[in-house]
């Protein structure tokens, strides 16, 4: 009934399975991968008549996690898989990048690939095992695709790469010191296509050296894909790519010298009006024929691109008129917003980005559900994109793939500066609002966000720069490599490499791009330019902030304490009395973990100081010797009792109230009166003893014998 076929390999220490012909056989390709105990399924489909109309590839990726692969219950109300998180949503981008530029140019065939998580030992992240399953699955699907590709993460530790590191090792690197690198790397047999990193002030060469060992350590996967293709890959799909190169040469005959003129132009609105202008020109020129042809649009973007690429290779200034490695003029502003925490205007250029940092507490942190497990986060990056930043009136609604996937790559590149939480105990959230874009946006809000959170008092090991490289590679080898790309050098261009680090090393890297891979060579040289391009950021950067500045008298003063873990109870009390009863009365929030670890937070001094005075009564054990102030509770014929120490109550025998000889301790006190105590000890039962005479009760000194 079914034909399957298998291959498996063993690969840094775990083994590696793929098989098809069992599962989903109407899909096109299906693959279900298997790394350990962590199985991924993988089917493509795409539909056989094409899409001439659409002006790019209708490739769309979905990767979904099911929670049934940990033995899992989703949770919430709902209680079923929903939106994607943004796990799977990174995960889908970390797919889509770099299979995206492998498919046969003018291939317009509407392609799904949808990647489920079937099952998840807590160990093998599913991610890269999800990009193994694609590149096979597509491999055998007949579709035109110029893999297969493989990818891997790397870890560094302890000075040596580590081929897929468990999940716990990853999960997060700021709580563990010794891991400095999470890496993934993808690419064909040939070339690296893609990079994605968190990475804790890697040198460049300690960077390129794990894209390499990445590099090599995918090549065995490579080998099975195509050793299992030539058992089970499907007759490829007849495929002729459109023979447009006529209509490219009349476009480039009528348009050529407009458009060049166009680019000429460096002021971005203005650059687009001409551009446009010149496209309408060509179009008054073309036959009806000519007009309705799917790939006119195709004839224009390679003009386009002939223009500004030609240029650039030639050795002629950019279309701002910069040569390669000149960065945009920069403008770095702090403390723009009076009543915000922190807050940072970075303007590169056309690119702007403006970043809010709000301080929050505990109860702010976010709590995320995952296959491995739930945990909490008190970092948050959120980037927004509006159209109005492209001088565009577009469609607002909720954050799509692309915010998303910047926000957590500026989220990335901070994490390697950020205080330890137990120094700075506050939940950090910032806001991207970019306000103009040109090229890199995700880089500025790397930028603003340093700033930002400086200006709100946090004190950063180090402030962080981002930017984003370029690259034009040319068939007959030659190549460009360009330092702080604008959007149309994007656009138009091979490469989006972006680098963001401090003035040690590399804490995030990555790279888009859309030829078959890029060199060993290539990529040391984009690296040598960014690290002189972010130097120099860093120094602008300080023009307006070089370190913390002060608190801000609007965010939240948090104190910690620590007390002994048998002493939770008390302090949280029967069904979270107590601990309501001290909030309710100081006025303070109150949060305490499982290590006994309490934060105290609140605008106000004196209701911090109000609940840490209240927790400490509660937790605190009165101390033999010590002198302590006390209200008198009760008087009894052999004395008086005294509260003293939070709930605590001590006896005060009669015969060391006073030094001279008492009929009755009412003598000299009365229910209400506060005195001063000394705690005497403890009798054999464990109840308090305590005295007064020994005590001067106006000054709270004690009385020694020779007084």
């Amino acid at each position: 009934m079914f034909n399957i076929v298998k291959r498996e390999i063993e690969w840094g220490g775990e083994t590696l399975t793929l098989e098809t012909g069992k599962i989903a056989r109407q899909a096109d390709g299906c693959v279900v991968a298997t790394l350990g105990e962590t199985s991924v399924m993988a089917a493509v489909t795409f539909n056989k008549e094409p899409r001439p109309d659409l002006p790019f590839f209708p490739l769309t990726v979905h990767y979904q996690e099911k929670y049934y692969a940990a033995g899992k219950v989703p949770g919430g109300f709902f209680k079923r898989e929903a939106r994607p998180s943004e796990k799977e949503t990174l995960t889908a981008r970390l797919i889509d990048r770099p299979i995206r530029p492998l498919f046969v140019p003018g291939f317009k065939n509407e392609t799904l690939v949808m990647c489920t998580v079937l099952s998840h030992d807590l160990e093998n992240d599913p991610d890269v095992v999800a990009m193994i399953a694609t590149s096979a699955a597509l491999t055998l699907s007949g579709i035109p695709f110029l893999g297969p590709i493989a990818g891997c993460r790397v870890g560094f530790a302890d000075g040596d790469y580590v081929l897929n590191p468990a999940v716990d090792d990853m999960q997060n690197l700021r709580s563990n010191p010794e891991q400095r690198l999470d890496l993934i790397v993808a690419g064909t047999k040939d070339a690296v296509m893609m990079v994605e990193s968190e990475a804790y002030e890697l040198s460049e060469d300690e960077m390129l050296g794990a894209v390499q060992f990445g590099h090599d350590a995918i090549q065995p996967v490579i080998d099975m894909i195509i050793d299992m293709a030539e058992d089970a890959a499907k007759e490829p799909f007849d495929f002729q790519p459109p023979d447009y190169s006529a209509l490219c040469e009349r476009v480039k005959t009528l348009g050529e010298a407009d458009m060049r003129a166009a680019f000429a132009i460096r002021d971005k609105q203005e650059r687009t009006t001409a551009i446009a202008a010149a496209r309408e020109a060509v179009k008054a020129q073309l036959g009806e024929e000519e007009l309705e042809d799917a790939n006119l649009g195709a004839a224009f973007k390679k003009l386009e691109s002939s223009v500004l690429r030609g240029d650039i290779i030639a050795g002629s200034a950019r279309i701002d008129g910069r040569d390669r490695t000149t960065v945009r003029p920069i403008v770095s502003e702090a403390g723009i917003l009076p009543r915000t925490h922190g807050s940072a205007l970075f303007t590169r250029g056309e690119t702007q980005s403006l970043v809010v940092t709000t301080l929050g507490t505990g109860e702010d942190e976010q709590i995320i559900d995952a296959l491995h497990g739930n945990s909490r986060s008190n970092f948050l990056l959120h980037y927004n994109f509006p159209p109005y930043s492209v001088g565009e009136a577009g469609r607002v609604g909720p954050p799509g793939r692309r915010e998303i996937g910047h926000g957590k790559l500026a989220w990335r590149a901070l994490q390697a500066v950020l205080p330890p939480a137990t120094d700075f105990p506050y939940t950090i959230r910032l806001v991207s609002e970019i306000t103009e874009s040109n090229g890199s946006s995700s880089m500025a809000t790397v930028c603003g966000s340093s700033l930002s959170m400086m200006d709100a008092g946090v004190p950063l090991k180090s402030a962080v720069a981002g930017i984003a490289m370029g690259l034009i590679l040319e068939e007959d080898g030659q190549f460009a490599v360009l330092t702080d790309i604008l959007g149309d050098e994007d656009h138009l261009g091979d490469m989006d490499f972006k680098v963001a680090g401090t003035e040690a090393g590399i804490t995030s890297l990555q790279m888009d791009i859309k030829v078959a891979g890029i060199t060993p060579a290539i990529m040391k040289q984009a690296l040598a330019q960014a690290k002189d391009a972010r130097h120099h950021i860093l120094d602008e950067m300080s023009k307006a902030l070089s370190e913390a500045g002060s608190f801000s008298e609007y965010a939240p003063k948090i104190e910690t304490m620590q007390i002994a873990t048998d002493k939770i109870r008390e302090v949280i009390g029967s069904g979270g009395k107590v601990i309501r009863e001290i909030v309710e009365t100081s006025g303070a929030k109150v949060d305490i973990n499982d290590e006994g670890i309490i934060k105290i937070a609140s605008a106000d001094a004196d209701a911090i100081k109000r609940a840490h005075d209240m927790i400490h009564a509660i937790v605190a054990e009165p101390e033999e010797g010590q002198i302590y102030t006390g209200k008198v509770v009760k008087i009894v014929d052999f004395g008086a009792f005294v509260n003293f120490f939070g709930k605590r109550d001590g006896l005060v025998h009669v015969s060391q109230i006073a030094r001279e000889r008492l009929k009755h301790p009412s003598d000299v006190l009365s229910e209400g009166q506060e005195v001063k105590v000394k705690l005497l000890g403890f009798d054999d039962r464990g109840k308090v003893r305590l005295g007064m005479k020994m005590v001067d009760q106006e000054t709270g000194e004690e009385i020694t014998e020779d007084a």
